[in-house]
């Protein structure tokens, strides 16, 4: 217990610090900060990282929606394609090799906005391409990398060549396709306002498969799960939307007005019971 001054204030103890400097104790907790700012500064390069295949896709996705004709679909699928493997093996391989060594769960909150964004750019390539969508473990094959330790210049051999990779947790995808919904919606009504009909009621049904999916789910998914699954709904909601409104009332339509009228159509939203 410290003594009181004059004024009737505690005072401190006086303290040996030449007995500190040599504390054992002391010297764990330098370790501690030391290692605690090095994954601090790991997490903000990580996030830096995250932020900029956050722009990179975002530039895929609004490529891919300027990909409406046949006759220039192919040339765009294909640079999309290039732009999409430049991202994994630029960006995705640095947040790799960051990883390298590390609980990747300690750092997934640094890259998941990244993460998902790329998801969405990946499968709405995927549907544009194949009409289907690539499963989970594709994708994470996709993010495994070969790394050299020895050589700056990214050259692999036999004898230092490493293997690193990224992790992506199958709930980051779920979430990725729940915003690839959206994507899917804005084509639709592209699509609508091109005169390609058929392609619209496709890809429409294709939500609603999606949708089906997700409501087996049910509460047990993520945190961000709710919001996006409604958010999800919205979208099918709208795209039946456009092509009730196509298939009836199509003909009375002019063709340079038909996607004012889809805009400004109803959005009142029924209550869907769901899977019992």
């Amino acid at each position: 217990m410290g003594r009181r001054g004059e004024s009737g204030k505690r005072e401190r103890p006086e303290v040996d610090h030449s007995l500190v400097a040599d504390s054992n104790v002391l010297k764990h907790f330098a370790s501690y900060a030391t290692e605690l700012d090095l994954k601090h500064d790991k997490y903000e390069r990580i996030v830096k990282f995250s932020r900029d295949i956050t722009i990179e896709s975002k530039r895929i996705i609004f490529f891919l929606h300027s990909a409406d004709k046949e006759n220039s679909k192919h040339d765009l699928l294909k640079d999309a394609d290039i732009r999409l493997r430049q991202l994994e093996n630029t960006l995705f391989k640095s947040v790799g090799e960051e990883l390298n060594g590390e609980d990747p769960y300690q750092f997934l909150r640094a890259y998941t906005s990244g993460l998902q964004e790329f998801v969405e750019a990946c499968t709405f390539y995927q549907y544009l391409k194949f009409k289907k969508l690539e499963g989970w473990n594709c994708l994470q094959q996709t993010l495994k990398f070969n790394i050299d330790e020895n050589s700056k210049e990214g050259c692999v051999n036999e004898t230092s060549a490493k293997t690193c990779s990224v992790l992506m947790p199958p709930s980051e995808y779920v979430l990725g396709v729940a915003d690839l919904t959206g994507e899917l919606m804005r084509n639709c009504i592209n699509c609508l306002g091109s005169g390609q009909f058929e392609s619209c009621m496709e890809t429409c049904a294709f939500v609603k498969e999606i949708y089906n999916g997700f409501l087996s789910v049910g509460n047990s998914g993520p945190k961000e799960f709710s919001r996006k699954l409604f958010t999800l709904k919205q979208s099918l909601h709208k795209m039946e939307n456009a092509c009730y409104t196509i298939c009836v009332r199509g003909s009375e339509i002019p063709q340079n007005r038909l996607v004012d009228v889809l805009q400004d159509a109803s959005e009142v939203f029924e209550e869907d019971e769901g899977f019992y």
